[in-house]
């Protein structure tokens, strides 16, 4: 009876057979399974379509019978690198070749699972290849430290050594990471002992992003929104945002602003705001005391001026005063005059 061979090479002799070689082929027998335990080899891909991993019988050198594998070369499409159906056995394999394209190990028959590297994946997998049955053999990846805890969109953690999940801390690509349950985003002092932790509150109205400071703003101003949670900084004169003086004829004015207004040359005409809140302010001041001679007309923009549907017309000299809003019976009223 003739010698057999296993999947990855190593000769199966039987009695009576190769009577004066036996110790040729042990030793070639035991120079294959040192290569399939420890051995590395350097295995060039091409750089199209499909490479198959042959094993010579008998002999040494067969990449299919090294445990580490380089692929290497230049690829210019996505490619296959096959073994055979009959191969079972686990491997480190690289990823040394040049070009982005994808490389996928699998088995060169049947439907069974397989392994990809990305386009931009250079690194090393450790890959098991089952062959289970002819049909669906599968080759898997082995992920250090175990497989993935948790479910779909869970943030992964080391928990004990293995990865975990948590159902409350998730992340949605091209979206946010989120945390939920009212559990904090905590930033730890140098000692690690302290910290100053961020989180909402148990019940939030609608959902709202905060948007922070484009810049760190200067000493003493305060931290102010602009009603759709961009924060910005500004001068800290009790909330008032004061602006550059201005000799527009007409100007849009907004709520936490407040306004030098230089009549000079002619009256100018201030739009309040068409959606104001309760409690938004707004501040007017004649800059050079000239609303005697050329008045400031506050456009009352479809809300109440001090319960009424007119435009407030201004011609006292110097004067300063600050409307605030109420509600859409009074409208705005003058906090002082």
């Amino acid at each position: 009876m003739a010698s057999s061979y296993t999947g990855l090479g190593v000769e199966l002799m039987v009695t009576g057979e190769n009577a004066g070689t036996w110790g040729t082929k042990t030793n070639t027998n035991l120079n294959i399974l040192e290569q399939i335990s420890g051995g590395y080899i350097e295995q060039a891909v091409n750089g199209t379509g499909a490479t198959t991993l042959t094993v010579t019988d008998g002999g040494t050198g067969a990449a299919l019978a090294t445990r580490i594998i380089k692929l290497t070369g230049t690829i210019t499409g996505n490619i296959t690198v096959n073994i055979p159906i009959d191969v079972e056995n686990f491997y480190f394999i690289e990823n040394g070749t040049s070009g982005s394209f994808t490389v996928e190990f699998e088995y060169a028959s049947g439907s069974g699972s397989s392994v990809t590297w990305s386009a931009t994946d250079k690194g090393t997998k450790i890959i098991n290849a089952k062959g289970n049955n002819a049909v669906n053999p599968d080759i898997v990846e082995i992920v250090v430290g175990g497989l993935p805890g948790g479910s779909t969109t869970q943030v992964q953690f080391n928990s004990s050594g293995a990865f975990a999940g948590d159902a409350n801390l998730t992340w949605t690509a091209g979206t946010a990471l989120q945390i939920d349950a009212e559990k904090e985003l905590r930033l730890g002092d140098a000692s690690g002992a302290e910290y100053v932790g961020l989180k909402a509150p148990a019940t939030v109205g609608s959902a709202y992003t905060l948007t922070l400071p484009t810049a760190t703003g200067t000493a003493d101003q305060i931290l102010t929104t602009n009603g759709s949670g961009v924060l910005s900084f500004v001068d800290n004169s009790g909330g008032t945002a004061w602006q550059a003086v201005s000799a527009a004829a007409t100007i849009n004015v907004a709520s936490g602003n407040g306004y030098f207004l230089n009549t000079t040359g002619n009256i100018i005409t201030a739009t309040l705001p068409a959606s104001p809140a309760i409690g938004d302010e707004i501040s007017f001041v004649d800059y050079a005391g000239t609303f005697d001679t050329y008045n400031l007309t506050v456009a009352r923009n479809g809300k109440n001026i001090q319960g009424a549907a007119a435009d407030l017309t201004v011609a006292t000299e110097r004067a300063g005063f600050t409307l605030v809003f109420t509600d859409n019976t009074q409208g705005w009223l003058l906090k002082n005059n």
